[in-house]
């Protein structure tokens, strides 16, 4: 089925950020297990796994409209230096995300396709739970301090 241009390179353009993720992420969770921060690596690793998801059915999509998947750019990967500064990296990604897929979800439903917008509808709340988790994850570190919260993170939980 031959799909809109516009909406073909928007998806085009999520399917990078997707890509982007995955690497800050994986990068992220290799440090936190290096680090000895079991539980906090298959957190941020599990989230990986998802943005994984979530580009396999982007490519899916796309190559189902008949257009071309551009697995070869990546935007600016922000790895930090310390966890705070993960989890800060880490939701700058997922609110562009939420942004960008909300944006794309008016897309779909102005050109008229209705099983795109509910692919992009189904990631958003993905990444909606992302914002989430990260979020939560700052408030527990503001609230029991850094020492304590990193303290938690050295048992796999799960």
């Amino acid at each position: 089925m031959k799909g809109n241009e516009k909406l073909i390179e928007r998806l085009n353009d999520l399917l990078s950020d997707e890509m982007t993720a995955i690497n800050q992420y994986m990068v992220h969770a290799e440090m936190a297990q290096n680090w000895g921060y079991q539980a906090l690596h298959k957190l941020i690793r599990d989230r990986a796994v998802t943005e994984m998801k979530h580009m396999d059915a982007l490519i899916e999509r796309i190559l189902f409209l008949e257009g071309r998947p551009i697995v070869s750019r990546l935007k600016e990967i922000r790895i930090a230096a310390e966890v705070p500064g993960m989890f800060q990296n880490d939701l700058g990604l997922e609110m562009g995300a939420v942004r960008a897929y909300n944006e794309a979800v008016k897309l779909a439903v102005e050109v008229g396709d209705n099983a795109t917008k509910d692919l992009l509808e189904k990631i958003l709340r993905d990444e909606d739970a992302h914002v989430d988790e990260i979020e939560g994850s700052q408030d527990r570190i503001q609230q029991m301090g850094l020492q304590v919260y990193l303290s938690t993170q050295t048992e796999k939980k799960g």
